[in-house]
């Protein structure tokens, strides 16, 4: 199983930390020891002083393909949820200033939470979008909808699908929108998608 990540696909998010938005889809991978699910507690590990949220959708893919091409790509993935990219920000600032890579930042021991999934169905809005935004400590600190993506999750599934043999159970995490933000000892997290509470993770 792999965990395949789209970085900076949504130009709010990018403009937010000053990063370029990239030209093609932003590519990184997540080990299976990464994965923080059945709303199991996030601890701030020891090597990190920054640790921030970034809430995402994530599809699960439902069956296996190579060279996907984009108008077939709905038919790889039929259940969709909200997820967080946990992210050590002061690692990753100091790689990036000396142009090294980046995976400890991101790939660390339950740096990818997962929600409840649903069908991709039953998430859609009318516009056939998906809604999604996270609360901290009860309040909304993110906000999101499909619709603004620089690469639409089909669009993503045909791109990766090229470099890497995609198989069922592989997951698929699409890029944040604006607003992430620091985690601290205390704070309770709450991921939705259409309304619907997907996770709750209390940090410790």
């Amino acid at each position: 199983m792999k965990i395949i990540c789209i970085g900076r696909n949504y130009a709010a998010h990018a403009a937010e930390l000053n990063n370029p938005i990239p030209e093609k889809p932003l590519i990184f991978l997540k080990p299976d020891t990464a994965l923080l699910k059945d709303d199991k507690p996030f601890y701030i590990p020891d090597f990190s002083n920054d640790i921030h949220y970034e809430l995402e959708l994530v599809v699960r893919i439902s069956k296996s393909g190579k060279s996907i091409q984009t108008k077939f790509a709905s038919q790889y993935y039929q259940q969709i949820t909200v997820g967080i990219d946990f992210t050590a920000r002061d690692l990753q600032s100091d790689l990036k200033s000396k142009g090294h890579p980046w995976e400890i930042s991101k790939a660390f021991d339950y740096s990818a939470l997962l929600g409840s999934f649903v069908s991709v169905d039953e998430a859609k809005d009318k516009d056939g979008n998906f809604q999604f935004y996270m609360e901290k400590n009860k309040e909304k600190v993110q906000v999101g909808n499909s619709s603004q993506m620089l690469t639409s999750i089909d669009a993503m599934i045909s791109y990766v699908s090229h470099f890497f043999t995609l198989h069922t159970g592989d997951l698929l995490f699409t890029g944040t929108p604006a607003g992430v933000g620091p985690v601290k000892r205390g704070d309770l997290l709450e991921g939705y998608l259409k309304e619907e509470k997907r996770f709750s993770c209390e940090v410790k």
